[in-house]
């Protein structure tokens, strides 16, 4: 059976030249209530405005009214207009990273492709949003790209790779039976093989508190550049253990890959009262455009810290701070909301 692997297609890092950035405009009232909503769309006008400073940015939408709606929002933002274009695909919510595809190039010939995987809910939470495994192939479609369809549940946010066949991930979110119970260790590695040509599989422990995705490795470990991963860091409260363990983990491949390690801070835990839970907030969560970083900050006294770390290891990148409170009020971040479509090679 022919894979993407077989065929020469491999997946670049985020950092290689996108086409695009797809977005999904927020309308969910159970993820973002009233009280939020508003800022949210800011968040969303904000990034896209910044965004199509240098690529296309594709902003799906459900209905004409809504397009008129984030149109008004984006324009406001001083968005460039003509890098954003509007498409009429009905989504449950904005968390593209996790039901879009995840798009491919050739190495000879650099043309595009995509993996079109199956998306649950993150394990069957949330029966409302099980919608956007429609929307995710609706993605698909639209792109105009030959798609694979592995018949596996795998969500964006739960892989990070440097381009160069090494894939992190966590044993809380691959091996959990509430996605594929019929796979062990070795099959998933294998899927990840042929259909994104993973090499190396970096197995981490878990995910932060607060995060219901089953420990998606881009709220705490994330590539920078092909050796080098940011990963969270903290000495006191809940997330201290799990992240300890999962630097230990990284400084077992150190030397074996040669990779180099730094930590990123944490901001102060944001707690939820009504739910009686920490949100997920990250600096981890962020998101490289062609020209900008999109960094998630908090109003924490760490933000200036990330920044200066963010701003050292994108040398060419300008580190764009992104107020991400009200977007963790969702249970997500910057890179949970974006989905890069890389450039084709001519």
């Amino acid at each position: 059976m022919e894979t993407p692997c077989s065929l020469g297609y491999y997946m670049p890092a985020e950092w290689s030249k996108h086409d695009a950035t797809w977005l999904s405009w927020p309308k969910n009232p159970l993820t973002f209530p009233p009280e939020v909503l508003g800022e949210v769309e800011e968040v969303f006008a904000h990034m896209t405005a910044v965004l199509s400073g240098a690529e296309l940015v594709k902003i799906l939408v459900n209905d004409a009214e809504a397009e008129e709606h984030a149109f008004e929002k984006v324009a406001k933002a001083g968005a460039d207009m003509g890098k954003v274009k509007f498409l009429r695909i009905k989504s449950a919510d904005v968390w593209i990273r996790d039901y879009g595809p995840t798009f491919l190039l050739h190495r000879q010939t650099g043309k595009r492709v995509a993996v079109e995987w199956e998306f649950n809910a993150w394990g069957g939470k949330y029966d409302d949003l099980l919608y956007d495994n429609v929307a995710g192939k609706d993605v698909v479609e639209s792109s105009g790209v030959r798609s694979f369809e592995p018949g596996i549940v795998m969500e964006g946010g739960a892989i990070d790779v440097n381009g160069q066949g090494m894939v992190l991930t966590t044993e809380q979110c691959l091996l959990n039976k509430n996605r594929n119970p019929h796979l062990d260790r070795q099959q998933i590695e294998g899927y990840l093989h042929r259909y994104i040509s993973a090499t190396d599989v970096v197995w981490l422990s878990s995910g932060i508190e607060g995060d219901d995705t089953d420990g998606h490795v881009d709220d705490f470990a994330r590539f920078a550049n092909s050796t080098a991963v940011l990963c969270a860091h903290s000495e006191i409260g809940e997330n201290a253990p799990v992240l300890c363990r999962n630097w230990n983990i990284l400084e077992q491949w150190k030397d074996r890959a040669g990779l180099e390690l730094q930590r990123l801070p944490m901001p102060a835990p944001l707690y939820l009262e009504e739910e009686e839970r920490n949100l997920p907030a990250s600096y981890a969560n962020f998101y490289i455009g062609n020209k900008v970083v999109l960094l998630p900050v908090f109003d924490d006294p760490q933000d200036r810290k990330a920044i200066e770390i963010m701003s050292s290891f994108f040398p060419g990148r300008e580190i764009v701070p992104i107020m991400a409170r009200e977007l963790v009020y969702g249970y997500g971040g910057i890179h949970r909301v974006t989905q890069q479509e890389p450039a084709e090679r001519d």
